[in-house]
């Protein structure tokens, strides 16, 4: 089992550190180094991988804080493991106030090295026993999510279909999952309002498909979720976010090939397959969509993007929108359409978009 093998993982570098003091030398650990200067773009496995960067972290007079905070946390996964646990993030943070000196400050910190953990054992954090707080993100349309009952084991049928107004949640961990669908295409949406004004008009109904509800940058739950469906079921996924920089470089390439500081796990929270509906600078023209000036903020973003981002060096197509973007100097959002009614998107902009898969961004 995975917990077995993290709980092995955990004991042997305990082992290793503790001979280290017994032969009085200064005990080390060496975490891959995560950050986008340190991944490479594989376009055959279609995702970032780590390159051979290391941080190397030896016990010292200036480390010793951060050295036995990582010790400390070691040891609280362990304890979930042999204890059949969960620990969210918060609660780890809390945790770490009964360690005197070694406690966090703040949770960013005590997150940080829950990180430094996963990619040092090359696991992600629901093996080590920690789970996040977030949501998942929310489902509508043809499908149905096989869950268990967690009192009886007995298997739980939820129909997508048949929430009204609402929506299936995503849980926190969705490995134990089961699902049933015959939709043509996941839509992968990046704000919670236009999701649900597709999902009030049953847009999943009329195009046959999923809609998921990423709520801006989607969690690990929503990614493998998505990823899940689209591999298990042989269906492809379509991204439908804002036209901007940070919808382009944060959510849509994180939902597609993961991100540099969790590159140690892309391979299980990114969905290869996924590919661009927009929205594109060429929609903004097409359609006389109202925008917005690109912010300082935007345009180093953006230019950021062209000059160090892997993926987007890597695929001319989105050298060439994000270059258009930078002329236009405007940004859109997905709520734009409204200008011309507040179906537009509905009736008009996805139908067509659909309607020409093959010309969508990589």
């Amino acid at each position: 089992m995975a917990e077995d093998k993290t709980k092995g993982a955990i004991l042997d570098c305990a082992r290793e550190i503790k001979d280290s003091i017994d032969k009085r030398k200064k005990p080390t650990l060496k975490f891959p180094k995560r950050s986008l200067s340190n991944v490479a773009y594989d376009t055959d496995e279609g995702y970032f991988k780590l390159k051979r960067g290391k941080i190397t972290r030896t016990l010292t007079y200036n480390t010793v804080k951060t050295f036995a905070q990582t010790l400390r946390m070691m040891a609280l996964s362990k304890e979930a493991i042999d204890t059949d646990e969960e620990v969210t993030k918060r609660e780890a943070y809390y945790v770490s106030k009964n360690w005197g000196d070694a406690r966090f400050d703040q949770q960013p910190e005590s997150d940080t090295v829950i990180e430094d953990i996963e990619a040092l054992f090359a696991v992600n954090r629901e093996q080590l026993g920690f789970i996040p707080e977030e949501k998942g993100g929310e489902v509508a349309g043809a499908l149905s999510v096989v869950d268990r009952d967690r009192v009886t084991g007995r298997k739980l049928e939820i129909d997508c279909t048949k929430f009204g107004s609402g929506a299936y949640s995503v849980p926190i961990s969705v490995e134990e999952l089961e699902f049933k669908t015959k939709a043509d295409f996941v839509l992968a949406i990046e704000t919670a309002g236009m999701f649900q004004r597709l999902n009030n008009h049953s847009f999943w109904q009329t195009a046959n498909c999923i809609l998921v509800s990423m709520g801006g940058v989607p969690t690990r739950a929503c990614r493998r979720f998505i990823r899940r469906l689209s591999e298990e079921n042989g269906i492809p996924v379509y991204a439908f976010v804002d036209g901007d920089p940070y919808g382009y470089g944060n959510i849509y390439r994180t939902l597609k090939v993961g991100s540099g500081n969790a590159a140690h796990i892309n391979e299980f929270f990114c969905v290869p397959e996924a590919s661009f509906l927009g929205v594109t600078p060429d929609d903004v023209e097409k359609y006389d969509l109202p925008t917005h000036p690109l912010s300082q903020t935007d345009v180093k973003r953006a230019k950021d993007l062209m000059r160090n981002d892997p993926f987007f060096k890597h695929h001319k197509p989105w050298q060439r929108a994000i270059k258009k973007m930078l002329q236009m100097g405007q940004r859109v959002e997905q709520q734009a359409f409204a200008k011309h009614s507040l179906n537009f998107v509905i009736d008009t902009y996805l139908p067509e978009k659909l309607a020409a898969t093959d010309k969508f961004l990589p």
